[in-house]
């Protein structure tokens, strides 16, 4: 357990949300147009997909905001 304050949570936080930003404006900008004439119950799957792709680098950044450490 940690006993002092770091920097690299508010740090991690303020990225993460810039990531997703960006993440969003890309998926918004690129994805949307093209599936936009589709069904709705077409473009579900790609949103719920697009949607959980964000989380799979988020353990490794977790770990490395609680520990400094990547691995």
């Amino acid at each position: 357990m940690r006993t002092e304050p770091t920097l690299r949570i508010p740090l991690g936080i303020l990225a993460l949300f810039a990531a997703l930003m960006v993440y969003g404006v890309l998926v918004a900008r690129y994805v949307a147009p093209w599936i936009e004439h589709w069904p709705a119950l077409a473009q579900t799957p790609v949103y719920v997909v697009l949607g959980v792709i964000w989380l799979l680098p988020l353990k490794r950044f977790l770990i490395w905001m609680e520990t400094g450490r990547w691995r």
